[in-house]
């Protein structure tokens, strides 16, 4: 992949860290939600993730603030259209939080 595309993959993971889990109040990334960033030629975005739960009551809430963070590289042409693919493969749990997240949340590492 050409370093441009890295570099837009970066931006919009950056981005997703404006999204906050409305249950556990930290961003997407740092909970480890977000699986994969895929671009296709015309820099349209699926953002590949899971949800803590399979029921989780805010999945439409959460996949509404992911369109909502990235609109502001689509006012700048700097990305397409924005999917949300949810996953349950791999199932999250609470290893792939971040230091940080787990900080906030007070879990401990293992």
């Amino acid at each position: 992949m050409s370093e441009e595309k890295e570099d837009l993959k970066e931006r919009v993971m950056a981005q997703l860290e404006n999204v906050v889990d409305p249950e556990l109040g930290v961003d997407i990334v740092n909970l480890g939600l977000v699986y994969e960033i895929k671009l296709d030629d015309q820099d349209n975005v699926t953002v590949v993730m899971t949800l803590t739960s399979m029921g989780c009551p805010l999945a439409g809430t959460i996949v509404s603030d992911i369109k909502t963070a990235l609109s502001e590289l689509q006012e700048i042409k700097e990305i397409g259209e924005v999917d949300v693919d949810i996953v349950w493969s791999p199932p999250w749990d609470k290893s792939m939080m971040s230091r940080y997240a787990k900080l906030a949340l007070g879990v401990a590492d293992n």
